[in-house]
């Protein structure tokens, strides 16, 4: 595939991208969803060529030695496939979040203020292995009237370029100009993107946490995005064992490369004896390698002794750490200090255990009785994600639509002016909310 890159300066390209998004951002809903219906079927047509092109990505992944985690991400099967084609529609059945109006006051008679979302315009997106997130990106971009500029990892380049390239297509016989999704394919691209602050107004890196460090080290565009996804599992002392079981091997086995997967179990001191062996023995069915403190080897002393850094690590693949705790206040206290701010889970019946974890826990997704794959965007109703962000400030947790607007505040008056509200005869405001 020849993409506008090899031809054109990314300054150059980046500016297509800005005009193309201005366009973009008043279009209506109307338009915007016939684009994504568009690029739906576009993929659809393109199906077999995408997916000949990510065996082609894993056959040269393989030879390169991947590791396994990031193999994982990078395999796009037709179940995959599938499946972001359906987020894509999903997406294209959500309320527009552009053009709501937050505020509508009147600050005095004929003069009027909303408060109005808009679009951000230019999205940066750096990410690493899973081609899907391409179109879980673009998907929630147009939607959100803001034009983007991906920059997919160097392992699923021919992947990326299958997906850009049908969604280009798609979107020639649509209202959004195709100059409104670009792909970038090498690594000093991605150092460039970093500096065009005149024409990117927000970077979403995905991947490692050095990665991340990078990216925000190294440019003036606001960065939104999380590192590592460190989580965990707490086990109360008053859990239903059997839930704590069920719950505990899905959060780590169900898709171990994940980033909302545990890659830490605490355990309430009272239930170690009786919960240990049996997570133990259903976790090493799955293959799933343990490391355990001093007070989990007493109870399972056939596995391997964890050491610090196992505490603060990111495995993404089948190994989980143990550690049993006296109280519900020392497993909090591990998961501030160790934990990623992702997402966080306790298995417990006692609703006041409930109350303290989530009123004390810092983590964009706090859980009870359920497991930590569940932070997705998709699986919350937001039809797709463009990342996950574990920042304070919002958005945080999994960014759909709601996450790449912003607002702009609309003033109509006659005439007004401040010198008549100021001084000894100064004019009341009569700040009267509006419907």
């Amino acid at each position: 595939m020849t993409t506008l890159q090899d031809t054109l300066p990314l300054i150059t390209i980046a500016q297509k991208t800005r005009q193309a998004a201005s366009k973009l951002a008043i279009l209506d809903t109307e338009a915007k969803n016939q684009a994504l219906e568009a690029i739906a079927q576009a993929l659809e047509l393109a199906k077999d060529e995408i997916i000949q092109a990510n065996i082609a990505d894993c056959q040269a992944a393989t030879a390169a030695g991947i590791a396994k985690p990031l193999y994982k991400r990078l395999q796009l099967d037709e179940h995959k496939l599938r499946d972001a084609i359906a987020g894509v529609r999903d997406v294209a059945k959500l309320p527009d979040p552009v053009g709501t109006v937050q505020i509508h006051r009147e600050l005095d008679t004929g003069l009027v203020l909303k408060r109005v979302t808009c679009p951000l315009g230019v999205l940066g997106i750096i990410f690493e292995a899973r081609p899907e997130a391409a179109i879980q990106i673009v998907s929630l971009a147009i939607k959100s009237g803001n034009g983007v500029i991906l920059k997919g990892g160097k392992e699923a380049i021919a992947s990326c370029e299958a997906i850009v390239k049908a969604i280009k297509q798609g979107l020639s016989h649509t209202a959004v100009n195709s100059d409104a999704v670009q792909l970038l394919t090498t690594r000093e691209e991605t150092r460039e993107l970093l500096n065009l602050d005149k024409y990117v107004d927000l970077i979403i890196p995905r991947g490692s946490n050095s990665f991340v460090q990078f990216v925000q080290n190294n440019t003036r565009i606001p960065v939104l995005g999380h590192a590592d996804g460190i989580c965990h599992l707490y086990i109360d002392k008053a859990a239903d064992l059997s839930k704590a079981i069920t719950v505990s091997v899905d959060a780590k086995i169900q898709y171990a490369a994940a980033c909302n997967a545990i890659e830490t179990l605490l355990i309430h001191q009272s239930v170690a004896g009786e919960f240990l062996p049996k997570i133990a023995a259903d976790l090493a069915g799955a293959e799933v390698e343990l490391r355990g403190d001093d007070r989990t080897l007493e109870i399972i002393p056939h596995i391997a002794r964890a050491i610090a850094t196992d505490w603060e690590t990111e495995y993404s693949d089948l190994i989980l750490a143990i550690k049993i705790v006296d109280s519900i206040e020392q497993a909090i206290a591990h998961i501030n200090e160790y934990g990623s701010r992702h997402t966080e889970a306790i298995i417990t019946e006692d609703p006041t255990a409930v109350e303290t974890f989530f009123g004390l826990v810092n983590a964009a997704g706090v859980f009870h009785n359920c497991s930590t794959r569940f932070a997705d965007g998709f699986r919350y109703g937001f039809g797709a994600e463009v990342g996950i962000s574990t920042q304070q400030m919002p958005p945080r947790g999994p960014v759909g639509l709601e996450g790449l607007v912003t607002y702009k505040y609309q003033m109509t008056g006659n005439g007004h002016i401040v010198a008549n509200y100021t001084g000894a005869n100064a004019k009341p405001f009569t700040h009267k909310n509006l419907e």
